[in-house]
């Protein structure tokens, strides 16, 4: 890190201050300690010391993680039960210790299986000097001007409603070709307020509004399903690389939202 300056600040507000005027922020060093690793080194890195990084609490149903809380205590954490299965597959256990909620919003395809969990859970993001929470989704438009996560707060789906699909080459912890998230609550038997996510299908996490306009207001059943397998990459622009081709990325999409979608009936 020749020439990188490092800077460590009390709180997340002047952390965030010191952000604005260019660096990189290091909070688990997955992201940044893999670029300077590999010759990409900022001219500085930011860091911050604020016990609010790692906070975890608990409203009823609303739960709110700060942007410090690794993929480990996550897991540790009963409340979180729902998004236990997402943060299993990423990366093996010396991954989890370091990689955070936080540096999850800000990984690129093929990582990021959190963020796409989280979308579908409509969460919410306070940014650091800035007022109240934003939705996932306004973060996620632009990622380089976001700022500084200082905390994400989401609520607890009820049970049978959400799920998440990763599909990957290597098991249990290999980079994902593709994941699909849905929460699917139901009123009266019949899907409301429907949201599908896809990461893997564009250069960032994204809705899948195809899939949500065929469930939403409709009984989740085999004929719904199999209307929203049908539409299931419409609208979307895989991408190319080293783990599949776009063609079969398109190919394979209605195959695993099959899956998730059927084993949400059965949960129902």
């Amino acid at each position: 890190m020749t020439g990188t300056s490092v800077e460590t600040h009390p709180t997340l507000a002047e952390a965030a201050r010191a952000l604005s005027s260019g660096g990189a922020y290091l909070g688990g060093g997955t992201i940044v300690m893999r670029d300077i690793n590999v010759g990409i080194a900022p001219e500085r890195i930011i860091r911050s010391t604020d016990p609010a990084l790692t906070r975890f609490t608990v409203a009823g149903d609303t739960l709110s993680l700060g942007a410090g809380v690794t993929m480990t205590r996550l897991l540790a954490q009963p409340e979180l039960a729902f998004l236990h299965p997402v943060a299993r597959g990423v990366g093996g256990p010396q991954v989890r210790n370091m990689a955070t909620v936080g540096g999850n919003l800000f990984s690129h395809h093929p990582y990021g299986d959190l963020t796409v969990a989280l979308l579908a859970l409509d969460a919410r993001v306070t940014m650091a000097g800035h007022g109240g929470a934003r939705p996932l989704e306004d973060v996620l438009r632009d990622r380089t001007q976001a700022g500084l996560v200082a905390s994400v707060e989401v609520n607890r789906p009820r049970d049978g409603t959400f799920g998440f699909v990763k599909v990957s080459r290597v098991k249990p912890k290999g980079v994902a070709v593709l994941t699909v998230a849905a929460l699917l609550p139901r009123e009266s038997g019949r899907v409301r307020g429907a949201r599908v996510t896809w990461g893997g299908m564009a250069p960032s996490p994204l809705r899948g509004s195809s899939v949500e306009r065929v469930l939403e207001g409709q009984t989740l059943d085999a004929g719904t399903a199999r209307r929203a397998v049908e539409v299931a990459a419409e609208g979307l622009d895989p991408p190319t690389d080293a783990l599949a081709t776009s063609w079969y990325r398109r190919e394979v999409a209605g195959v695993h939202l099959g899956r998730l979608l059927a084993a949400l009936e059965r949960g129902s």
